[in-house]
């Protein structure tokens, strides 16, 4: 479709609600271009690494990376059908991205010391430094045993994790495809150090039950529950069995990065106390969010928010500017006395 036109693609309304010109007019030419990529995208023969998926989706990040104040969750039902898609589509492509690079890294004698080869290597770096030094943070002591839900064929965050960040923890690493963790594991076999506190394990989580409460951290991949009510499953899964006090880092999106990742509710992390949500504002895409697993049951009210969740503060959401280290970690302030 040359000149795709948002009024045919994406229904008469951007939104259901109204909104000022000027913003109107911002979000409207950001979902329309969205839109057209989508088309372009659902179009492609298949998602495997090739001059034209790479060139579409790097369009589609870059069209998405900018702060534009955009809520999702009131566009029209024709755009919210779209985002869905999309997502899983961007699952698809970064799947295949993965195990190809997965596959390429495994040829080399020493893997880990070529992993910069991935494209977006730097990106894993920042993040899991913004991953651990908020869960710094929150910690009362260095976490021991961590598990990674959904570590696919390149775990890079558990890698640098362990290899920088935690260095004498041990790593679970979940996954539910036998392929993948054959993949990781063979990244990893010929580190001394690695191989020994790197663990790769075949299931679905929904299978693992008291294992689950070994684990002082578990990391929530943003694409394990591609919509809410599967990400909410999930999360209800770890609640019942992780350990009162463990903490849950969860990954989400904020804005127009929305189209590319999942978005974690505050309200809807039930059984656990919602600590800090954080925004980045480079090209580091997923946010982040923390909580802690609560010592008491929580019980859900009507409208599905737990008694020790606080939604209202954990709304107000905070950047994360990566070139201001004193404002590193812009932290939603909750009572000291709550969080024990």
């Amino acid at each position: 479709m040359n000149n795709f036109s948002f009024g045919r693609a994406c229904g008469c309304s951007l939104r259901e609600t109204p909104h000022s010109v000027v913003m109107g007019c911002q979000e409207e030419l950001l979902v329309e271009k969205i839109c057209d990529l989508y088309e372009k995208i659902s179009s492609l023969e298949n998602l495997k690494p090739s001059k034209d998926v790479d060139m579409l989706f790097t369009q589609l990040v870059l069209t998405c990376i900018p702060p534009i104040s955009i809520d999702v969750t009131k566009l029209n039902n024709k755009v919210q059908e779209i985002r869905s898609k999309l997502i899983r589509l961007c699952g698809e492509a970064e799947g295949f991205l993965e195990s190809h690079f997965s596959t390429l890294l495994g040829s080399f004698e020493n893997p880990l010391h070529n992993l910069n080869i991935f494209p977006y290597y730097s990106n894993y770096r920042k993040l899991s430094h913004l991953e651990f030094t908020i869960l710094s943070q929150h910690c009362t002591q260095v976490p021991t045993r961590v598990a990674f839900v959904g570590s696919g064929p390149l775990p890079l965050t558990s890698i640098v994790l362990a290899s920088y960040h935690l260095t004498t923890a041990s790593f679970h690493n979940y996954d539910i495809d036998p392929s993948a963790n054959s993949m990781a594991n063979r990244l990893v076999e010929s580190d001394p150090d690695l191989s020994k506190r790197m663990f790769f394990h075949t299931t679905n989580i929904f299978d693992v039950s008291s294992a689950l409460k070994d684990y002082d951290v578990v990391f929530l991949a943003a694409l394990v529950g591609m919509d809410a009510e599967e990400k909410v499953r999930v999360i209800d899964h770890l609640a019942k069995y992780m350990a009162p006090g463990a903490l849950l880092m969860l990954r989400s999106a904020h804005g127009a990065r929305a189209f590319l990742y999942p978005v974690v509710d505050p309200c809807h992390v039930r059984g656990f106390e919602v600590l800090s949500i954080f925004h980045p504002t480079d090209e580091v895409i997923n946010s982040v969010v923390i909580a802690r697993k609560v010592s008491k049951p929580v019980h859900a009210l009507d409208h599905g928010i737990g008694s020790r969740i606080f939604p209202c503060k954990c709304s107000e959401t905070r950047a994360f500017n990566p070139l201001n280290q004193l404002n590193m970690i812009e932290e939603l302030a909750v009572e000291e006395h709550l969080m024990k």
